[in-house]
């Protein structure tokens, strides 16, 4: 990955890398806003419902995210990834042809999401601590979660480089449960209130998402292109492949956030999961950035790597440069800041939540700093690779925890993330490597060009 661009790569690269920033900078901005926003509601429902419900409500929200993500697939990423090439050959008929075959997978994933949702709640709703009055605001929490799809819009404006437009959209959650948290707060701080307020911050966000898609004039041509399943997958090649290996990754992710979650709740209590969720949250804030340079470079890393050119590696190494700089900035802000931000937003009943910050957050720091090895794989059709790279650091995660949270409770739970996140970054990172070094070869060989008689 080493090897160097050629001097006319450089521009491209240099392009490239700025894009990614000017992309980056409407991400931070609206995610410095909805960061902000964050801790201010949740430190309002935390303070309000007590350590025991905000387990609860924190292990509702939790397995209605954790069955949307598992049921679901990526996408945007799918829309990124096989829309570069209409988009730029001005195919609208099959770029809209796309759309609808991503937008009809959205729905349909979420039905069967909805039907999963019923039989878990009827079976294992106790064990989460969802007594029957809760049972009807828990089942419609998990419906509205799983039908405000909006990942084939978003997939659609990161495609077009309308990324002002997909931070305004996506900045509605948190704008929206900061007033329904302030209305909660004022009419009665209970479960099932703050779980009207966080569906009706779903319905906010999902409604803006489909409101910018269809103002760039994308709706009108994702209904008017009717296509077979099979057109899809012919002008597509691997697209199905893509699609179930980026499901895949995107399940075993939630390996590292929201599995830990619930099992601290099932085998330590509720109580125990609102002192790990609050930890997780706030860890979460801080190592955001990872998820926005993802959102910020995917369409770049793609182009790079269908450009065929020395691009690639430069693109990578600055990446990575950058994320591991600001991973060790957060790390030692966390050491700074934990422990009074623990106990602004939680109080005094949130303070054995400081040891599994620091874990959690460190588990995010390491994944920051390898933020861009999953991207390349992905654009380069390295999908399966990333895969059984989740795979091993989900079985390293669930060891880990199984072995230590018998005798450290969330703490333990929070140290198998760290593991996780440890094995799997690692992995990637060797398989990027690889696929950089194949790539950098290819173009240089392409630069020759044939050898002479």
């Amino acid at each position: 990955m080493a090897g160097g661009a050629t001097p006319q790569d450089q521009p491209a690269a240099r392009r490239g890398f700025r894009a990614v920033l000017h992309n980056l900078g409407w991400l931070v901005a609206n995610r410095g806003l909805v960061g902000l926003l964050s801790l201010v509601y949740l430190a309002i429902a935390a303070r309000s419902l007590g350590v025991a419900d905000f387990g609860r409500f924190s292990l509702i929200t939790g397995a209605s995210r954790a069955l949307a993500t598992m049921v679901g697939f990526q996408t945007w990423q799918i829309v990124v990834q096989y829309g570069v090439a209409p988009l730029h050959a001005g195919d609208k008929a099959r770029l809209g042809r796309l759309f609808r075959a991503c937008g009809l997978l959205d729905f349909a994933t979420a039905l069967v999401g909805i039907a999963i949702g019923v039989a878990i709640l009827a079976v294992w709703g106790g064990s989460f601590g969802i007594d029957d009055a809760l049972m009807g605001q828990t089942l419609m929490f998990l419906v509205v979660q799983l039908v405000t799809v909006r990942s084939m819009p978003l997939g659609a404006l990161r495609l077009q480089d309308r990324f002002a437009e997909a931070a305004f959209a996506d900045s509605m959650t948190g704008i929206v449960r900061l007033i329904g948290a302030v209305a909660v707060l004022l009419i009665g701080a209970r479960v099932e209130n703050f779980l009207y307020a966080w569906a009706a911050a779903e319905i906010a966000t999902a409604a803006a998402f489909w409101w910018m898609f269809a103002r760039g004039g994308n709706l009108a041509l994702t209904l008017k292109s009717r296509a077979p399943i099979q057109a899809v997958l012919a002008e597509n090649p691997g697209i199905a492949r893509f699609s179930i290996s980026t499901s895949g990754s995107s399940t075993l992710g939630l390996a590292s956030t929201q599995l830990p979650l619930l099992l601290v709740g099932g085998f330590v209590g509720p109580a125990a999961a609102g002192i790990f969720r609050l930890a997780f949250q706030i860890a979460n804030a801080l190592t955001k950035l990872s998820q926005l340079l993802v959102r910020a470079g995917f369409p770049e890393i793609v182009r790079a790597v269908r450009s065929g050119t020395g691009n690639l590696s430069r693109t990578i190494w600055r990446m990575f440069a950058g994320s591991s700089l600001a991973a060790g900035a957060i790390m030692l802000l966390t050491f700074a800041i934990g422990q009074p931000v623990l106990a602004l937003v939680g109080g005094k009943g949130f303070g054995a939540a400081y040891p599994i910050l620091l874990w959690l957050t460190a588990a995010g720091c390491i994944g920051l700093a390898g933020v861009s090895f999953e991207p390349v794989l992905m654009a380069g059709d390295h999908a399966v690779t990333a895969f059984v790279a989740r795979c091993i650091g989900v079985v390293a995660l669930i060891g880990a925890m199984v072995a230590l949270m018998p005798a450290m409770g969330g703490e333990g739970a929070s140290i198998g993330v760290f593991i996780g996140s440890v094995v799997t970054t690692l992995l990637l990172g060797l398989a990027t490597l690889r696929f950089g070094r194949k790539a950098q070869a290819n173009a240089d060989g392409l630069q020759s060009g044939p050898a002479g008689p």
